[in-house]
């Protein structure tokens, strides 16, 4: 696999020396400095690579090998008469960015929030710190915060009742954080949602449930398909995190079913996943390896991370890559599997860029500012773990194929 990491840009905490230090050669990343719906100019583009490229002649090159994200604008997850300028506009940005020699999109079609969790400083037993998700603490930024209408209804009650009695108990400083914490914008981003007028956004879906917006991404994906099918660019949806509804809002890309129906929608390569393994991993009724081997060639991107249920399976947190709920082993290997799958065929990319996503804050990490999820050190331990597994993989897996022409020569042998 190619080992990327991610990059939020010159005003990342982590640099690109730390990256090419880590070992890899690719890095993910994107223009956040522009609005969200604006065409990503040629200029621009190439401004990011020279930047990323800078000191390749120097040391071990590193090239920009995926866009993570290009983001979908609300008005086309909404449907709505102004989606068409929004969707000519993501067209005319996979046209430009395929001209710079890009070939890889990542993006998303969460309504409002990206990834959501309850807290970012998760202590782990060995002082570390994880990012979280409480289902009772995010029932009661929902029910006694934000306070929207209905809400109740999508809660246990017993659920609920907790949740109001803790926030009787809570201070006006944890208040704040776990109002910060939800209302946290996208990664990479130090700007959070106003609760003041929050209600108002998820408002606009109301009338918008997980069949319609399902049916705008599948409108979005037969539009721009095409032009990334004609320019050779990968396009890969993130999975939903988590894979479930909050605050009322639909999520359509949440299990394996979702995929397979959003694969079907417009059955081209350039419609295909990120395949990560923490948001799908969330659900135990997903097949992890079982993804792999059925829609392998449609896996674009990885993302590894593995979470952690917890006693109450809603919770979860952010794992050491190699321990929690995901089988690593067996996806990692699937996935050597769908690459020498390619090599022999000679049918998609031979290489599948993969990042280890979600590091634990931890070590000298500890004293910096970092953004949520992306500090150097746990990133680094991730990724080292990950390549230890791969290496051990794609050696156990030779030792496979070698033992097993033995056995082939010693059976004709003794025939004769």
């Amino acid at each position: 696999m190619l080992h990327t990491m991610r990059w939020f840009g010159p005003h990342d905490p982590v640099s690109l020396f730390d990256i090419r230090q880590a070992g890899c050669a690719g890095v993910v990343t994107a223009l956040h400095q522009l609005p969200v719906g604006a065409v990503w100019p040629v200029e621009e583009i190439q401004r990011r690579q020279q930047i990323i490229e800078a000191d390749n002649a120097s040391y071990s090159p590193l090239h920009w090998a995926v866009v993570e994200s290009l983001p979908v604008h609300e008005d086309i997850k909404k449907g709505r008469p102004t989606r068409a300028t929004y969707i000519e506009n993501y067209k005319e940005s996979l046209r430009n960015l395929a001209a710079c020699g890009i070939r890889t999109v990542c993006y998303n079609f969460m309504p409002v929030l990206d990834w959501s969790r309850t807290n970012l400083s998760y202590q782990l037993p060995d002082g570390s710190l994880a990012l979280r998700f409480v289902w009772q603490d995010f029932a009661l930024f929902d029910l006694c915060i934000l306070q929207r209408p209905g809400a109740e209804a999508d809660y246990e009650p017993e659920v609920a009742a907790a949740a109001r009695a803790q926030f009787a108990q809570m201070s006006p400083e944890q208040i704040a954080e776990l109002t910060n914490t939800v209302l946290l914008g996208l990664p990479g981003s130090e700007e959070a949602f106003e609760l003041t007028g929050f209600q108002s956004l998820l408002d606009e879906y109301a009338h918008i449930d997980s069949q319609a917006l399902r049916q705008n991404l599948y409108y979005f994906i037969r539009e721009v398909g095409p032009v990334a099918q004609e320019v050779g660019i990968n396009l890969c949806i993130h999975p939903d995190d988590p894979p479930y509804p909050l605050l009322g809002l639909p999520r359509v890309v949440s299990t394996e079913a979702d995929l397979a129906e959003l694969l079907a929608a417009y059955d081209e390569p350039a419609n295909g996943l990120t395949f990560c393994t923490g948001s799908l991993g969330v659900r135990p009724d997903n097949d992890l390896p079982g993804v792999v081997r059925r829609f392998g060639a449609r896996i674009h991107f990885v993302h590894l991370r593995a979470t952690k249920r917890e006693e109450n399976p809603r919770n979860f947190h952010e794992a050491d890559h190699l321990t929690g709920d995901v089988d690593m082993y067996s996806v990692v290997r699937e996935l050597v599997l769908e690459e020498q799958r390619r090599a022999q065929t000679g049918v998609g990319e031979l290489t599948l860029p993969m990042r280890p996503d979600h590091g634990h804050q931890m070590l000298d990490d500890l004293k910096k500012k970092t953004y949520p999820g992306y500090s150097a050190i746990g990133r680094l331990r991730g990724l080292a773990e990950l390549r230890g597994l791969e290496h051990g993989i794609r050696h156990a897996l030779a030792a496979e194929v070698h033992l097993t022409a033995k056995l082939t020569a010693d059976t004709t042998l003794a025939a004769r």
